[in-house]
């Protein structure tokens, strides 16, 4: 209990932080916040949170990245369920506490809320090809990042800085295409309010993000685990 406790207070925190920084601050370009303010939100909620919480669960605050340190033998097969329905209410919670907040005000309209999508909902007019290629190869990356920083050999306690970094890098890349998912149980707690066809586009956005860590676990277990110093 304490480790799926810790996988819904990091997955809350990612999708209030991270979604939060868009859907609040990002509705003021004055505050001069914009793609990179909110690249730089996600990485530093998992920054923070896997300091805090990664001792106890792993931080993995990501149905995507769970499934790929099972391949990588990180996390028990048994425990991968019970880590992804944690990781979904979190994010549904999130989204739901953040909703309020951004309801109170004067004139507040739902709109993509901060949601994932391709076509007419890609940032940059992205297509569904684009948005599968973009989120599969970003989230193997993911994962080799991951696997490769938390190693045994790898250097203590830099692991997290790493992992934030590498999302932030990742939210730079993609923010235009799909808004950047790389992560179900983010996508599925905003699509759960926003007022468009992100529920229909949903699909994407698990299947892209689990293959993707699918990948990017295989690539690490057979072409780099073994030539690690």
């Amino acid at each position: 209990m304490n480790k799926l406790a810790a996988e819904f207070i990091g997955t809350f925190w990612l999708v209030f932080g991270g979604c939060g920084s868009a859907v609040l601050a990002g509705a003021f370009p004055e505050l001069g916040i914009g793609f990179l303010g909110v690249a730089l939100a996600f990485g530093l909620t998992v920054l923070t949170m896997a300091y805090a919480v990664g001792g106890i669960s792993g931080g993995h605050f990501n149905p995507a990245v769970s499934l790929g340190l099972v391949i990588g033998g990180r996390l028990p097969a048994r425990d991968l369920v019970p880590y992804w329905i944690a990781q979904v209410l979190g994010a549904i919670v999130a989204a739901a506490a953040l909703y309020l907040v951004a309801s109170g005000k004067s004139g507040f309209v739902v709109g993509g809320f901060a949601s994932n999508g391709y076509g007419d909902l890609s940032p940059g007019g992205y297509g569904l090809t684009a948005a599968l290629m973009i989120e599969a190869v970003l989230t193997a990356f993911f994962i080799i990042i991951i696997l490769g920083s938390t190693a045994p050999n790898a250097p203590a306690g830099f692991a997290p800085i790493a992992i934030g970094l590498g999302l932030t890098l990742i939210h730079l890349i993609s923010i235009p295409v799909t808004n950047t998912s790389v992560n179900p149980a983010r996508s599925t707690g905003v699509a759960l309010f926003a007022e468009t066809a992100a529920l229909g586009q949903l699909w994407l956005f698990w299947i892209a993000p689990l293959a993707g860590a699918a990948i990017g676990a295989l690539v690490w277990k057979g072409l780099l685990a073994k030539n690690r110093l």
